[in-house]
């Protein structure tokens, strides 16, 4: 199935908000595809900000979250950890329960979403294992499977 950027655009809005594809896909895009055409990576100024899975949803890249995270308002999407973390995270291993400090209400398993320290530092992009209440409630358990960790330096 042929996807131009703008049905990309009008997932994005869908799977994260109101103005997530116009945030996403801003400058020079690249559309990869597999080999029947459908579109597997979106590059933007050379950085891949999202893969496009079989299923129809995004999964995010680093430069992906960086943007998401300059666009969309707090607590969208977001789930918030401490110093504690913060080192591992950034080297790309998993967020457990035990350490989320705070997360967006609406958080299910199987989102995507932004890692961040409680200072505001974009610290992984992800999946969600678990829901917000569980996040909060557990002791114990993996929170988030990250998929790419975010040098200090960003």
């Amino acid at each position: 199935m042929e996807r131009g950027l703008d049905a990309l655009e009008t997932i994005a809005d869908y799977q994260f908000g109101r103005g997530a594809g116009a945030a996403l896909f801003d400058g020079s895009v690249e559309i990869r595809r597999t080999s029947s055409g459908r579109p597997q990576q979106v590059l933007v100024d050379g950085e891949r900000v999202v893969s496009y899975g079989t299923d129809g949803r995004f999964t995010l890249g680093a430069a992906g979250g960086r943007r998401l995270q300059r666009t969309l308002d707090p607590p969208a999407y977001r789930v918030i950890v401490g110093d504690d973390s913060e080192p591992f995270v950034r080297d790309g291993k998993n967020v457990f329960a035990k350490f989320v400090r705070e997360v967006d209400l609406v958080v299910r398993p199987g989102d995507e979403v932004l890692v961040e320290h409680y200072d505001g530092d974009l610290l992984a992009v992800g999946r969600a294992e678990l829901s917000a209440d569980a996040m909060r409630d557990f002791e114990t358990g993996m929170a988030v499977s990250v998929r790419e960790g975010v040098p200090g330096d960003q």
